[in-house]
């Protein structure tokens, strides 16, 4: 790894609150002798483009500054052309709302961040490709379907300002239109497709979502595999009683959940549906879910 990155920079990223914190982060980086360029994002999507640019101009090294959404973004700008073009290296200054994905190495944030940047502390992870009915995007984090999605749905439309109180302010409204439903998958080619109603399905690469919501506890980014959590169809009492479980990962152990680490899930949805991908929603029609082995380099 050598010192220089591209900063792509959410400045709305925690209501705004990543702009005031950026200007210290940089400056103990550049202290620390890297040579940090810095891009601001004025629109939806467009760390994708700036990251696309980037890449195709020979850089190799990003640091996402913002929240989930603005990884989400710059992964979703260098694949699939990194996998012709040279592994790239992702690190993290995580001024968003939510930082699901960095969770999974530290809880310490923007400190642990910027001291494994300094350290150069790297380690190889796997991407997620979903191939939908409209086209192909990449995640590190997860694919969620179900109450999960609905929830962060909530969130988005409804909340987007309100930080991590937003999330349980959407999950004890969606429990007032509580819905369990199929999500017809096959996973690994098996010939049989699993159409049992659920309350949610998760596809993860990381164990959190949500910021501190442990949806995956077993789930490994560097496993070549993908960690698949089902919830069945629990009642909404049921629920209620064992929402504590989803921040503390037990809710795997729970008698209608299951997990298993799979490579791919084939789904046979008849429409398009809300999903959350690495916690942006999208409406889409779902096809296949695949990963992607140690495609990815990460400072964490």
């Amino acid at each position: 790894m050598n010192n220089s990155f591209l900063a792509i920079v959410n400045p709305a990223a925690g209501g705004g609150r990543g702009r005031k914190l950026l200007g210290p982060a940089l400056e103990r980086l550049r202290a620390g002798g890297l040579e940090i360029e810095v891009a601001e994002t004025h629109a939806p999507r467009e760390a994708t483009r700036i990251a696309r640019e980037a890449y195709a101009h020979g850089v190799r090294q990003f640091i996402s500054v913002g929240g989930d959404g603005t990884s989400y973004e710059i992964v979703n700008g260098l694949y699939p052309e990194a996998l012709r073009g040279g592994m790239p290296t992702l690190a993290f200054l995580p001024l968003g709302t939510g930082n699901s994905f960095l969770r999974d190495f530290s809880d310490r944030g923007v400190e642990h961040a910027i001291e494994s940047l300094l350290a150069k502390r790297t380690r190889i992870s796997d991407v997620m490709r979903l191939k939908h009915r409209a086209g192909v995007i990449h995640c590190i984090n997860l694919l969620s379907m179900g109450f999960t999605a609905d929830v962060a749905a909530r969130r988005a439309r409804q909340f987007s300002t309100w930080g991590e109180f937003g999330y349980f302010i959407s999950i004890f409204l969606t429990l007032a239109r509580f819905s369990r439903r199929p999500f017809p998958v096959r996973v690994d080619g098996r010939a049989d497709l699993d159409q049992r109603r659920a309350l949610f399905v998760t596809f993860n690469n990381s164990k959190y979502t949500g910021g501190t919501m442990l949806i995956a506890p077993n789930a490994q980014v560097d496993s070549g595999r993908i960690e698949y959590v089902r919830w069945g169809p629990i009642g909404r009492l049921g629920l209620i009683l064992n929402l504590p479980k989803l921040y503390d990962g037990t809710h795997v152990k729970h008698p209608l959940a299951e997990r298993k680490s799979i490579q791919l899930a084939e789904f046979d949805l008849s429409a398009p549906l809300d999903v959350m991908v690495d916690g942006e929603v999208f409406t889409l029609q779902c096809q296949e879910l695949s990963v992607l082995p140690g495609a990815l380099n990460v400072v964490a």
